[in-house]
């Protein structure tokens, strides 16, 4: 009898601890995770969006529409959703908000949006930006816009991707994720303004904004590597978020951090250039990540085949890594500065 009880403890023993050792394991499996980001999957994506059909995604033509479907229908297939409070995957964006004094009228656009919810504090969001749309054609040239910003484009959807993986195994974030394709940027950041302006939750309750604009090409400052990035405004609003980001890339991606364009001096100004610019005026901690300007900027001749894929698929694992370590610390990031 004594032996028997024994041997059911030590089986209950076992058993307790392989039950936490596979909580061990399901908790860092964030690398395994992080790679599912991978340059094939980036490509795939990349050659539909960047593709002459799409016209150059321009703010409210048809081509961004068509792009946008292709969006929609990806995250229905990984069985993504639009946010709570929503009725579809659409945040429109009237023309009238986005006219300019003498510029040309834009037609409604559309900011998409999917989501994640959060295990634990699913009131607290975290918004992963980046626009879709581009300058469209110009004399019957099509602008695809591969980098600018295709690249980020097709990084949210493998970042969510990741996340709802993680999500059916048990280990989804515990905060919310808002994945936020913006309109209009190419004319003055209108699509991200709009949201800031009228978010779907409070916006008191959005811990950042990771906003990622072009990622997969290298600049003339870095013609023999593209194992960098450009990191703008992570110090601006919270000095933990930028700690936070220098830690996990020493962890998972061991990427170059290049800080010349968060200089408050540089007279390129690209932190005031993109969408994390407008959280940031709301007083929420925002993170650029950005390849520098190539040759190709604003050009025909952005295409898909010029993206070095790999590049771009570890800078969007930087991007996932960060996003993972933000909604899943146990407090949200302090802002403790202020913003200059």
């Amino acid at each position: 009898m004594k032996k028997n009880i024994v041997n059911i403890l030590a089986v209950a023993l076992v058993a307790v601890g392989c039950s936490t050792s596979q909580k061990a394991t399901k908790v860092a499996n964030v690398t395994t995770f992080k790679n599912s980001i991978t340059p094939a999957e980036l490509s795939k994506h990349l050659y539909i969006i960047a593709d002459d059909n799409m016209e150059g995604r321009n703010t409210g033509e048809p081509g961004q529409k068509r792009a946008g479907e292709y969006l929609i229908n990806e995250y229905q297939k990984n069985g993504i959703s639009f946010p709570k409070g929503a009725t579809n995957f659409y945040q429109k964006v009237p023309s009238e908000f986005m006219k300019r004094g003498f510029a040309p009228k834009l037609n409604d656009s559309e900011n998409i949006w999917a989501f994640i919810e959060g295990s634990e504090k699913p009131e607290e969001i975290l918004v992963i930006s980046a626009h879709y749309d581009h300058v469209g054609m110009k004399n019957g040239e099509v602008f695809n816009g591969a980098d600018d910003d295709g690249s980020g484009t097709v990084a949210l959807l493998e970042i969510a991707q990741a996340f709802n993986e993680a999500k059916k195994q048990g280990v989804g974030p515990k905060r919310s994720i808002l994945f936020l394709h913006v309109t209009g940027e190419e004319h003055g950041l209108l699509g991200s303004r709009f949201y800031s302006e009228n978010p779907l939750f409070p916006i008191e309750n959005t811990i950042a904004d990771i906003n990622i604009d072009m990622i997969g090409r290298r600049d003339t400052l870095h013609p023999n590597t593209n194992n960098y990035i450009y990191v703008i405004g992570s110090d601006r609003l919270s000095s933990e978020l930028h700690t936070i980001n220098e830690d996990v890339n020493a962890k998972h991606t061991q990427l170059e951090l290049d800080y010349k364009y968060n200089d408050r001096k540089d007279p390129e100004r690209i932190y005031f250039r993109s969408d994390h610019y407008n959280f940031a005026k709301k007083g929420i901690p925002a993170i650029f990540f950005f390849n520098g300007i190539h040759a190709d900027y604003h050009q025909s001749s952005d295409t898909p085949d010029k993206i070095e894929y790999d590049a771009l698929a570890k800078r969007a694992q930087l991007a996932f890594v960060l996003a993972w370590e933000l909604a899943n610390r146990p407090e949200r990031i302090k802002v403790d500065r202020d913003g200059k």
